[in-house]
Order: structure tokens, then C-alpha cells, then sequence
């Protein structure tokens, strides 16, 4: 095990003794965090790793003081955490990559290991007052869009907010408005991502805009029938994801009775509440 960090070559005292105090090995469990001992006890523990969402793992071990680093290309923001002790270092970085991420350990100007985490496709846990969805995301079509949505997910943003459009044989749609139709506060505008590749078919969800391309904030919609005109349709409606669990839930609230209500149209009469909106994976 040493031989791979160059501590069997001849070299002077000082760095041989240096390599073997930085001697490190790693283990996390990519989806639920874990421990497991190295060499000398020294270990890191990382926490649920989720595309787009920021993760803590720790590194204990000795004279960790000395001087270690955390590379990771995938991993967006690696960041130290606090000075931290001799036997303990705490970072945190965000997985920006869907599938195989790479992270090094690296101490005195030597990597000492380098491991390799998959990171799952994203899914959302959209609860409702008519029921739950589970929604998949697509990062690698639409990175700005899923990147955004996360954002706000992440930050409880859609929390007691409602469904305030809804259109038999159309779409549903959410993510703007709380019972009142007051509007809520959004973060800037995303750049449109039509023409991705991914279709405004049923059950896919996408990003709802005004007339202007480049306008999408927080609102969301989801196509209750194939709605094919919609990707090209004044510069086309980016599609970011789809429904993996509960289209029965998204039929049920397509049924609902609507009016009109504060001026809008196609309000339902009974308000549908998103209770939460949690990233699951």
C-alpha cells in the first residue's frame, strides 16, 4: 500500500517520514454516507451524495495539520470548513456531475488516494395536498434549468405554494404563487435550454416563461398530454424532467374544478398546496 505514495523509494529521512504520517485511505458510501478505517486509523466520512447539493465529508487521521488537500474536477466549491485539528479536517463541495466523480486526497505535494463516487440522477419529492410526486431530473440536457431548480428546492422555496394554472388536456402548473396568488420572490432569470433534446410529452416537466425566451424563473409545468407544438412554440419551453412516480396524482389534479380568481384564469377553486418539495436523491 505504501509503495504506491513512493514511500518504499530511497529518499531523504524528513520526506520519507513526511509521506508516511500523510499515508491516507478513503472510503465513502456514494449514497449514504459511512466509515470505514484506513491505515494508522485514519478515515474520511462523507455524507448522502446528491448532484447539485452540497456535501461535508471529514477526514481523520494524524499531523493532519501538516498540510492536506481535497482535489475533486466534479466537485464544485471543495472548501475547508474550519482550520480544523491535527487528527481532524472538515470540507464540503457540491457534485456537479451525474455519474462517476473522482476525489483525491493529497498531503505533502503527494496524492495519497484518489477514489471514485457515482453520483445518482437527481429526483425531487413533490408533496401535495392531493398527493405525491416524484420527479427525475435531466442535468445533462438541461444543466442551467436543473441547476436553478435545485436552487430553489434546496432553499425551501416552494414550500405552501400552489398549482395556480390548471388546464384539462394541457398542463399543470406551480411555483409562483402562494393560496392568496400573492407572487412570490424570485431569483434571477435562466437562459431558455429549448431544444435540448427532450420533448414536452406527457409527464414530462419543464419551465414555464413569459413571452420573453430568457424569462424562467420558479414556475414549472407539467404536460398531461403530448404537447409536441410546445418545443418549438415562441422559441420552444426547455423540459428539464419527467414524472417517475404519482401521474395519477398529476391526472387527479388536472380534474379539479378552476375559475378565475385575483384576474388569472384557470385557477383551481379549491387551492392545491405543494406541503414540500425535497431533493431526494
Amino acid at each position: 500500500m505504501l509503495s504506491k505514495i513512493g514511500c518504499r523509494k530511497l529518499l531523504p529521512m524528513n520526506i520519507r517520514i513526511g509521506a508516511l504520517l500523510f499515508a491516507t485511505v478513503m472510503s465513502v458510501v456514494a449514497c449514504g454516507g459511512g466509515v470505514v478505517g484506513g491505515l494508522q486509523g485514519t478515515t474520511i466520512s462523507a455524507g448522502k451524495l446528491k448532484y447539485g447539493s452540497p456535501v461535508q465529508f471529514v477526514v481523520n487521521g494524524i499531523n493532519l495539520d501538516k498540510g492536506v488537500t481535497v482535489t475533486a474536477p466534479s466537485c464544485t466549491n471543495v472548501t475547508k470548513v474550519t482550520d480544523g485539528t491535527a487528527t481532524e479536517r472538515v470540507f464540503t463541495c457540491i457534485p456537479s456531475v451525474v455519474g462517476p466523480m473522482t476525489m483525491s486526497i493529497v498531503g505533502g505535494g503527494t496524492v495519497l488516494h484518489t477514489e471514485t463516487y457515482t453520483i445518482p440522477v437527481p429526483q425531487i419529492a413533490l408533496g401535495t395536498t392531493m398527493g405525491d410526486v416524484v420527479l427525475e431530473l435531466d442535468p445533462v440536457a438541461a444543466p442551467l434549468s436543473v441547476k436553478n431548480i435545485l436552487q430553489y428546492v434546496n432553499a425551501n422555496f416552494y414550500t405552501y405554494l400552489i398549482f395556480h394554472r390548471v388546464i384539462p388536456g394541457f398542463v399543470i402548473q406551480a411555483g409562483g404563487y402562494d393560496a392568496s396568488l400573492n407572487p412570490a420572490t424570485t431569483n434571477a432569470a435562466i437562459k431558455l435550454e429549448a431544444g435540448n433534446g427532450l420533448s414536452n410529452l406527457r409527464g414530462t416537466v419543464a419551465m414555464a416563461r413569459t413571452a420573453v425566451a430568457d424569462s424562467a424563473t420558479s414556475q414549472f409545468f407539467i404536460n398531461t398530454v403530448d404537447n409536441v407544438s410546445l418545443d418549438t412554440l415562441g422559441g420552444g419551453y426547455a423540459v428539464f424532467g419527467k414524472v417517475v412516480s404519482g401521474m395519477e396524482v398529476v391526472d387527479a389534479i388536472s380534474a379539479v374544478t378552476t375559475g378565475v380568481s385575483n384576474g388569472m384564469s384557470d385557477v383551481p377553486v379549491t387551492p392545491i398546496l405543494i406541503n414540500s418539495m425535497v431533493q431526494i436523491r
